[in-house]
């Protein structure tokens, strides 16, 4: 795969948000332009910490990704959750939106053959066998929170009247747009698009189906996630969420951790007190194998909560 390190001045980046304007997918808020990052430094510092976390020198590797974030405090290489990872730093709520946004950019083009073929990836469909058999809609208004590609919406399509998706990445929602599933599509992290219902047409800012798959793996502490989704859903809305789960040998204090494979993964208990006190009551969790990893199975669950009230 390609190493997610480009800058934003990146070619295939700026052709992706080209292509997405055009596509008349909505953009994220105003944000400050960062100060420069000298790439090559950068570049220099990253791929020694890689080098010297795989040659199983924790402290060293620790030395170059600390470098790596003073010069570019974004941290679009994602080297605090790498930090995480090693235990040589605590884990920050969420991957950096930057590391998310770089990542999905650059990976655009393979990610359904990443993703569905060589990782064995089946979240979609699965979602869509639950939903069937246990709440069959139909529904008046789906959205997908990280709808990448689209493989939620194109899944899903007909058993909603009404699609829209929210991704960072421009990448990823050039293809989504490509896909036709989607009547609208938005460019923002998950958590500020939620608590900004007014980028939305005034008549859907509230939905009956709320989709997350693949979204947690990028965040630790869901709570913000959560409360945002329950202000936006319908009353007896629907919100589905797929979730990884924290090895056996690991027992996260704080209800998720950062795994050695660099994702956040939670624990069953977390996640329903987390929905409850956002105001949803899970009606359906289920074990499922989430993807593959080098051809092991890497495991999860699925979770049906309800809006209450």
């Amino acid at each position: 795969m390609t190493d997610p390190r480009s800058g934003p001045d990146d070619p295939r980046r700026e052709a992706g948000r080209e292509a997405q304007a055009e596509s008349g997918a909505e953009g994220p808020p105003d944000r400050a332009v960062p100060p420069p990052v000298d790439e090559e430094a950068l570049a220099r510092a990253y791929e020694a910490g890689l080098a010297a976390e795989k040659r199983g020198a924790p402290d060293e590797a620790a030395r170059f990704y600390r470098e790596a974030l003073r010069l570019d405090p974004a941290d679009r290489c994602g080297v605090s959750v790498r930090l995480a990872a090693i235990g040589r730093a605590d884990p920050p709520p969420g991957a950096p939106p930057a590391y998310v946004e770089t990542l999905f950019d650059q990976h655009a083009e393979i990610f359904d053959a990443a993703l569905v073929g060589a990782l064995s990836y089946r979240a979609p469909m699965l979602l869509r066998d639950r939903l069937e058999r246990l709440a069959p809609g139909p529904y008046a208004r789906m959205l997908d929170l990280g709808c990448g590609t689209g493989l939620a919406g194109e899944a899903l399509r007909d058993l909603c009247a009404r699609i829209d998706g929210v991704d960072l990445s421009a990448g990823m929602l050039e293809l989504a747009d490509e896909r036709g599933a989607y009547d609208e599509l938005y460019m923002g992290e998950a958590v500020e698009f939620l608590r900004a219902p007014d980028e939305a047409p005034e008549d859907e800012s509230q939905w009956d189906l709320i989709v997350a798959t693949d979204v947690l793996p990028y965040m630790g502490d869901v709570a913000p996630l959560l409360e945002a989704a329950a202000a936006v859903a319908a009353p007896g809305a629907v919100l589905a969420l797929t979730t990884e789960t924290p090895p056996p040998d690991l027992a996260p204090e704080r209800g998720w951790l950062v795994a050695p494979n660099h994702r956040y993964a939670h624990r069953e208990s977390y996640l329903r007190a987390a929905l409850a006190e956002a105001g949803f009551s899970p009606f359906h969790v289920e074990d499922i194998v989430v993807r593959t990893n080098e051809g092991r199975p890497e495991p999860g669950q699925l979770f049906l909560a309800r809006r209450e009230g």
